[in-house]
């Protein structure tokens, strides 16, 4: 049977989101309903809101999420009623080309419900990386959900689904940071911050943060495992790069990430590498962005330039390990938690992260 619950929409490109009721569909034969329990204001949301992503409106917004798994399909084996799960968008399909070469990271054909979601006036509405999770259910593919300790802070826990997880898979997974090497991080929102922690999990031995905001360079040392911190509001682009290159013996570091994802911060990444280095992207390029590098610098510097789609992760084995160490006290999932808000207060919460005053609302239902 279908259930209306209350969600969060964006009707039209760049217009306030609404508070609207959202019709829950009898689930298919691979699907689930999933009561959400908290779901983080991740800047993507305010992309789809605005347009950047695509045209699909109406959006039902909202996918950093854990929840409870509340109904099934009749051929759901993946999860059962009652499962405490995080959702993710990469559910790979077991048989695309990238799949069927053992490179499910890179899935090109990842699941999502068979049903859509829509307005109580049947309007069909298209959810945010196949999710939609600013509402009390969800109704998402049952890959779409990994099962992690119930004991987690849902509000911690949900976090993995998207932002979080991109910045710690950039240094550990597609940096392949290992013990002793040095690491700078560009950017220190949520995902790069998320990267800082990775790097010093990874056994970095020098972790270098660099932000405009002294607020984040402060937190990146205080509370997320950097080692140093430039604050380059007041500097040139080349002066950053100097100071990077001072605090790594003058060779630059051994893996750079850039977490803006703008022509600037690429280029400092690009040249705080030492040579042979290895550069992550992980910030997402607006349609319009282009990247000016010399072609012999390119050449002549070696190593490798790559781009972070969701931090590599795989969400079946890496959610369930993060969470562990979260609970053991050995990464910080929690410090990214910087309010919890009510339904109510996304076009708030959109304002605070775009004056930078938090890493994470988390809305809790």
């Amino acid at each position: 049977m279908t259930q209306t619950v209350q969600g969060v929409i964006a009707r039209e490109k760049g217009a306030p989101v609404e508070v609207v009721d959202i019709v829950i569909p009898e689930p298919g034969p691979n699907d689930v309903v999933v009561k959400v329990q908290a779901t983080g204001v991740c800047h993507t949301d305010l992309a789809y809101r605005d347009g950047d992503i695509e045209d699909a409106f109406p959006f039902l917004l909202g996918h950093e999420t854990a929840g409870v798994v509340e109904t099934v399909g009749e051929d759901v084996t993946h999860v059962q009623p009652g499962d405490f799960v995080v959702l993710n968008w990469r559910a790979v399909c077991g048989e695309c080309r990238a799949c069927r070469k053992g490179d499910t990271k890179n899935c090109f054909n990842t699941h999502n419900a068979s049903k859509r979601m829509t307005l109580d006036d049947d309007t069909p509405l298209t959810p945010a990386l196949g999710i939609g999770s600013f509402a009390e259910k969800t109704l998402v593919h049952e890959k779409q959900c990994t099962k992690v300790d119930p004991d987690a802070d849902p509000a911690a826990a949900g976090l993995l689904g998207c932002g979080i997880m991109a910045g710690l898979g950039a240094a550990v997974n597609t940096g392949d940071v290992q013990r002793g090497e040095s690491v700078v991080v560009f950017g220190l929102g949520g995902v790069g911050l998320a990267a800082v922690a990775g790097a010093a999990l990874a056994g970095a031995t020098t972790v270098i943060a660099v932000d405009v905001d002294k607020r984040k360079c402060d937190a990146a040392t205080e509370t997320f495992g950097a080692t140093h911190a430039i604050c380059a509001k007041d500097m040139s682009e080349d002066e950053v790069i100097e100071a990077v290159r001072e605090l790594t013996d003058g060779f630059g570091t051994d893996v750079a990430i850039d977490a803006v994802g703008i022509q600037p911060t690429w280029r400092q990444a690009f040249y705080s590498r030492d040579l042979a280095g290895r550069m992550v992207m992980v910030g997402v390029p607006n349609q319009t962005d282009h990247v000016d590098i010399p072609a012999i610098d390119l050449y002549a510097r070696g190593g490798s330039i790559k781009p972070a789609w969701y931090g590599d992760c795989l969400p079946e084995r890496d959610f369930p390990t993060y969470v562990e160490l979260y609970k053991q006290g050995r990464f910080p999932l929690g410090e990214f938690v910087s309010e919890r808000i009510g339904v109510g207060d996304i076009e708030q919460a959109f304002e605070k992260m775009k004056r930078g005053d938090v890493l994470r609302s988390v809305v809790e239902f």
